[in-house]
């Protein structure tokens, strides 16, 4: 049988050590995940997939997933994703996502990939001594910092979230 999702998260992270919470309700959403964990909503990391396209050399459309990570009481923008982005961005279909970071929607973590993924990391996360992502599952979350949301996704930091 294949690992689940976070068992998959638990051993691309194992150096990291980090502190994964089961919650015996789904938290699917930021709200659910909020409510879960006794925190505010925009403490929770929302791990979001988008397409940008751009032309390539030869004049073809060339689609790039790109993990956005925004506040759980933010939504992504999709006007200032295309301004960082130089591109045309659209929303990710569950294949696209899957495809892109190895994980379902309502359980992608911002880390633990099975391969680096773009990702762009929204600037008002700063406003939480701690913040909580989903670690694989809609049932695991796990605590970190936004420095090491920074340093662990190699992300980079901008304003994509209104």
């Amino acid at each position: 049988m294949a690992p689940s999702g976070v068992e998959r998260f638990r051993a691309a992270t194992e150096h990291l050590a980090l502190d994964i919470h089961r919650m015996p309700d789904s938290t699917h959403t930021a709200a659910d995940a909020a409510a879960a964990l006794g925190v505010e909503v925009g403490a929770i990391v929302k791990s979001l997939v988008f397409v940008a396209v751009r032309e390539g050399s030869d004049g073809s459309a060339v689609h790039e997933p790109v993990l956005v990570l925004v506040p759980g009481d933010r939504r992504a923008d999709l006007e200032l994703l295309a301004t960082v982005l130089d591109a045309r961005i659209e929303k990710a279909d569950a294949r696209t996502v899957k495809q892109a970071t190895g994980f379902s929607i309502g359980g992608v973590p911002p880390i633990g990939h099975p391969h680096p993924v773009p990702t762009l990391i929204d600037d008002a996360f700063d406003r939480f001594p701690v913040l909580w992502a989903a670690a694989g599952s809609a049932y695991d979350n796990f605590p970190l910092t936004f420095d090491q949301l920074v340093l662990w996704s190699g992300g980079r930091v901008a304003s994509v979230a209104s």
